[in-house]
């Protein structure tokens, strides 16, 4: 089991580094107020490249691996174990995938809450005004910066919001992703009669309909999250809702939406296929 687990971080990991631009760009979307202009995804993108260069936009990877290997880890690896232990004659019913999914989209929100608000801050900082710029160089550097100037209390910051955010996410994309995948093997497509096996093409479709899923549903969490977990100062999740629904109307808990679901489709493919294929490819050794 400790071995599905690795795979299951690296796997994270390695499709972090492919999609970590787009969470940068949800990320700096996500912190504009009402009072700047409200910038595009490829805007964004653009204005980093030309300004800062093209390894500007892998700012903050560090922090991001250093997520994935606390944050997923946790909740896939501990969903993966609880839902061995649940199974019935090889049989899952979904009340209790669901219950597995939030139970480790909880644990994994509170592993991987250090790790956030460095990956919100180092993505955010250069949109900041030079005096409210944090500089951390990489994650390492970053969380003892964090822990001296703000203490260890600072590291539980916007953990509510993040912890909900995480249970509504292993719930709509990890749960979703296996009541897809399962779904497509039992069912053929009506009018083109099309049966699914359990093959490279159905990890794709699947993962894609748990990543539009999981991005829709967490929209508004995540939003009140990065917003927390970028300021210094005390701020309450109320609060934060509260008053970005006066000043920026019910929008804003989709503001990045369209970085965040073309982060979190291609991000949920990467993953799932890459443990898919870490699975074949250490069977195979261990049958060699």
């Amino acid at each position: 089991m400790m071995l599905t687990i690795i795979r299951l971080g690296v796997a994270a990991s390695m499709a972090a580094c492919f999609t970590h631009p787009l969470d940068l760009a949800k990320v700096r979307m996500q912190s504009v107020g009402p009072a700047v202009p409200r910038p595009s995804m490829l805007k964004i993108l653009h204005n980093s490249i030309s300004e800062y260069g093209i390894r500007s936009v892998y700012t903050g990877l560090s922090a991001s691996l250093m997520r994935q290997m606390s944050y997923s880890l946790v909740r896939l690896g501990s969903y993966e174990e609880m839902k061995r232990r649940m199974a019935e004659n090889g049989q899952h019913s979904p009340g209790k995938l669901l219950l597995a999914a939030s139970v480790a989209g909880g644990l994994g929100g509170i592993a991987g809450n250090p790790a956030d608000i460095l990956l919100v801050r180092m993505t955010s900082d250069s949109i900041r005004p030079p005096e409210k710029r944090y500089n951390y160089r990489n994650g390492i550097t970053g969380l003892i910066s964090l822990v001296k100037e703000e203490g260890v209390k600072s590291l539980g910051r916007g953990l509510g919001t993040n912890a909900t955010r995480a249970i509504l996410m292993n719930t709509s994309q990890v749960g979703s992703y296996d009541f897809f995948k399962s779904t497509l093997l039992q069912n053929p497509i009506p009018l083109v009669n099309y049966q699914f096996h359990d093959s490279f093409f159905l990890h794709v479709v699947a993962s894609l309909a748990a990543g539009t899923c999981g991005t829709t549903v967490c929209s508004p969490a995540d939003v009140i999250r990065t917003r927390i977990m970028g300021s210094s100062g005390k701020a309450r999740p109320i609060e934060v809702l509260v008053r970005s629904l006066r000043e920026e109307g019910p929008q804003f808990m989709f503001k990045g939406w369209t970085p965040a679901w073309m982060r979190l489709g291609p991000n949920t493919v990467l993953m799932f296929v890459f443990f898919e294929q870490l699975k074949r490819g250490w069977s195979y050794l261990t049958i060699s």
